[in-house]
């Protein structure tokens, strides 16, 4: 790999890395939940009402639209032949391997490590770069059954992987559906990118002397997430100590 191509890779890795290791605090996303407002698709609060944008999932997640088209589900999953290129492993393997969870269809996540592993033995790093790519796509964009990538996943990481398709506006909309069928049951996990969610709480939620362009700086450089309860933060919040979306 040349100096260049080891830059590229590193720049990829940590953006992506910083994400998966934001310390999600299970806390604030349960005390987040009862302030969802299904009719108004935002978090109403006292005197205050917060809505996650595109913009904002835009910074968070490091994929601006731009040019870009947003992923749009086509209706149709992608055929195991074409799972088999950019995972390099055999259509007749993964139909074997492929499992069914609760109608879910999808790849194990350990058969995927497992590859990615022989990859970087081998010094393969752009195959290798698209599994951990995928496996992120998984498990952590679009988590749905654990231990599995299922096929909408594989999708949505084929769109942004072939056709440079963006996937912020479908996490935003996996994220709001999340809320929304929490709402008709009360008892429903909290299955969405809950790195990104809190990551953008956080940054509206605490003052801190140097506003980051980045919002994982910010979110890195907080210490009072730590210390805090939210179900009281959230319950004695104010507007105007509200860090506000910048236009």
């Amino acid at each position: 790999m040349g100096q260049l191509q080891r830059q590229a890779f590193r720049k990829a890795y940590d953006k992506i890395w910083d994400l998966v290791m934001a310390e999600v605090s299970t806390e604030a996303i349960a005390s987040l939940a009862q302030y969802y407002d299904r009719p108004l698709r935002c978090f109403t609060f006292g005197d205050f009402q917060l809505s996650p944008m595109v913009e904002e999932f835009e910074e968070i997640l490091g994929c601006p639209l731009g040019a870009r088209k947003p992923y749009l589900f086509s209706g149709f999953y992608p055929s195991l032949a074409r799972i088999s290129k950019i995972v390099q492993i055999s259509a007749q393997e993964l139909d074997h391997r492929k499992q069914v969870e609760n109608g879910v269809v999808g790849v194990p996540r350990k058969c995927l490590e497992t590859k990615a592993r022989i990859l970087a033995g081998r010094g393969e790093w752009a195959p290798f770069i698209d599994i951990l790519t995928l496996l992120i796509f998984g498990g952590v964009l679009f988590p749905n059954v654990d231990g599995l990538v299922d096929l909408a996943a594989i999708d949505a990481f084929l769109a942004f992987h072939d056709r440079k398709e963006s996937p912020v506006v479908a996490i935003l909309a996996d994220l709001y559906d999340t809320f929304d069928r929490r709402c008709e049951k009360s008892s429903t996990r909290i299955v969405c990118c809950t790195p990104a969610l809190y990551v953008w709480l956080v940054s509206h939620l605490f003052c801190q002397e140097v506003r980051h362009a980045c919002p994982l700086e910010s979110h890195r450089s907080c210490t009072e997430k730590k210390k805090a309860s939210w179900d009281r933060l959230l319950a004695s919040k104010e507007g105007a100590s509200v860090n506000w979306f910048h236009r």
